[in-house]
């Protein structure tokens, strides 16, 4: 299969992605009993905590499919997926870890020095780095092609960074980012030329890091702005001038795992439980279709999965996955609010009203982060060959 084909060979069972399914699921039993995380909404990106991380790192749940030299553990991307899965549909406070492990690990691997890798794979691995995303600015969104932020060399050798970043998830939490600049001028004829990504010390002099609040007060999103930030030279990340390539076959990574159909799991999942044995026919018809799609997303986003676990690079698809899933995500909402008698609050006594005000109030975000819907219709429309 090529990148630009929108058909995916059937991911094949895995009796080793089963087996660590079953030891995610007693890990999260002990720890929801023992209360050392509650199940909440879109934890995959505002539920932040370094300790839950590192717990995972001990377990090898992260950098699974890695090389052992760089602190991996050379399992397949199916027993990956369902570590990730359970970690989702538990409502787990993974935020801290989830982009380094999942997209600037592997664009590390792809793309990093040898030195880069041995520096910071081990401490992605073991969940002590954390990373975040640098591609979208102010006055671009999803249009990467059309970004400003700058790098340029001085005399030592060094890249000197000017602009700002905006959607930076948890950028005020995290060790670096791999930040997309223009490393040579705009050329309209070419657009996606003199792109290059740099690997970001957050704590460099020179960075700012402002919140971008989302509706119920959260603080995940963020700009962050450059002014004369002096990079060491070695910190480029693969070739100058091939930054738009690298963020492309970053971006399959970052659009098809199940995060991007499972944000509002938690919420299905009550929802099942308050409405399994009703009797309500509309709400047992509600649950019937979450249910179809979200099976059929399930079965996309795994062939995808195991396309990666061949070496591929499936663009066009894991475009598609994004698209259709979020949007799945906000009807979930909609289809159980019809349905059910329950006030959205974050304060409620009722866990469904809990779980439907989180989703509420974080449902901008779904369609945004990864790339607008409209965007990512250009890509599929691209693929399909009708633009």
């Amino acid at each position: 299969m090529s990148s630009d084909s929108l058909t995916l060979t059937p991911a094949p069972r895995s009796d080793a992605a089963e087996q660590v399914r079953a030891e995610v699921r007693e890990f999260l039993a002990a720890e929801l009993a023992a209360g050392t995380f509650t199940t909440h909404v879109d934890t995959w990106l505002s539920g932040v905590d370094p300790a839950f991380s590192r717990k995972l790192g001990e377990r090898g749940w992260l950098g699974m499919t890695w090389p052992k030299r760089y602190g991996g553990h050379e399992r397949s991307a199916m027993e990956r997926y369902a570590v990730t899965e359970e970690l989702l549909a538990a409502g787990a406070p993974v935020a801290a870890h989830w982009i380094a492990d999942r997209q600037s690990g592997p664009n590390l691997l792809s793309y990093g020095t040898e030195r880069q890798r041995q520096e910071i794979l081990p401490r992605i691995a073991a969940g002590e780095c954390f990373f975040v995303i640098g591609m979208s600015e102010p006055d671009s969104g999803s249009d990467l092609a059309s970004i400003r932020t700058k790098a340029v060399r001085n005399g030592d050798g060094d890249w000197v960074v000017d602009g700002a970043k905006v959607w930076t998830s948890n950028a005020h939490t995290s060790h670096y980012g791999i930040v997309l600049v223009r490393t040579a001028p705009a050329d309209p004829a070419h657009r996606h030329a003199g792109m290059s990504q740099l690997l970001v010390d957050l704590s460099l002099p020179g960075i700012t890091i402002n919140p971008i609040r989302i509706l119920d007060g959260g603080h995940h999103f963020n700009e962050v702005v450059f002014d004369q930030v002096v990079v060491p030279g070695d910190m480029l990340l693969g070739e100058e001038g091939n930054g738009w390539h690298q963020v492309t076959a970053e971006l399959a990574f970052e659009r098809s795992g199940p995060e991007r159909f499972l944000s509002t799991y938690p919420l299905v999942a009550e929802f099942a439980r308050r409405v399994a044995d009703s009797g309500d026919a509309a709400a047992l018809a509600t649950l019937g279709r979450l249910s179809a799609r979200l099976l059929a997303l399930r079965q996309m986003s795994l062939r995808i999965a195991a396309a990666l676990d061949r070496g591929e690079l499936p663009n066009i698809p894991a475009a598609l996955v994004k698209d259709v899933g979020t949007t799945f995500e906000g009807d979930v909402i909609e289809e159980i609010r019809k349905v059910v008698d329950v006030t959205p609050s974050l304060d409620s006594a009722d866990p469904l009203g809990r779980a439907l005000a989180e989703a509420q109030l974080h449902a901008p975000g779904y369609t945004l982060r990864g790339g607008t819907n409209e965007i990512l219709r250009g890509i599929v429309a691209r693929g399909l060959g009708l633009r």
